[in-house]
């Protein structure tokens, strides 16, 4: 089986899980903007002017935090699952993605069903330019991708894969490592990160099931 199938077949396996595990392949509209202009250009900008305006803040960092957030459920979902069900792992780096912006939130797609590299060398790139803009803490956005990542286990483990090696693997080094720990629960994957994403300073917003601070 080619590389091209055998990513086609694991995103076919996995996407049933949940909305977030669904990753689709493929070019599509002009509304959508290519991987590259999220270093470049106005695309990460205006998208960060878009989620200050349907917040109502006036915090950068908050803005920069809440996509990166929705950035790592939409793409470490389907590369945990991924793993989980030892199937291929799509390439989510940059250069092979679609994006955009919509009133339901973030979207992503792949450019090409093709095998993909390390959570670090596929995200890094997207922290530098999110912190570039916003000033957002690198450790913090790191965190959020820990607490996709922990989510994505979460999910899995519950429709009967186990997952606990798949945990101790993907948080045992760098980046991932140090973004919070696992805790002891009776059939269920729980996770304490070690930062905060700043939902609490939206006006009604609260602290997720993951903070580490004081329920507000």
């Amino acid at each position: 089986m080619s590389e091209f199938a055998r990513v086609l077949a694991t995103l076919r396996q996995i996407r049933g899980l949940s909305p977030f595990f669904a990753l689709d392949v493929g070019r599509p509209d002009d509304t959508w903007h290519d991987g590259a202009a999220l270093s470049h250009g106005t695309a990460l900008p205006d998208t960060l002017d878009l989620i200050s305006a349907r917040y109502r803040t006036r915090e950068r960092r908050v803005a920069g935090s809440l996509f990166f957030l929705g950035y790592t459920a939409r793409l470490l979902s389907p590369v945990v699952a991924a793993r989980a069900v030892g199937g291929a792992v799509p390439d989510i780096r940059p250069g092979n993605l679609w994006w955009r912006y919509t009133p339901e939130g973030l979207q992503v797609r792949l450019k090409d069903p093709v095998a993909g590299v390390g959570v670090a060398e596929s995200l890094e790139p997207v922290v530098e330019a999110v912190h570039a803009a916003t000033s957002v803490a690198r450790g913090l956005l790191w965190g959020n991708a820990g607490s996709s990542a922990a989510g994505a286990l979460r999910t899995i483990s519950r429709s009967g894969v186990d997952c606990v090696a798949l945990a101790d693997e993907l948080f045992a080094d760098p980046p991932l490592q140090g973004t919070g720990e696992f805790i002891p629960f009776p059939g269920e994957i729980a996770f304490r990160r070690r930062s905060c994403c700043l939902y609490y300073r939206l006006d009604g917003g609260g602290t997720c099931g993951d903070c580490p601070l004081s329920p507000r």
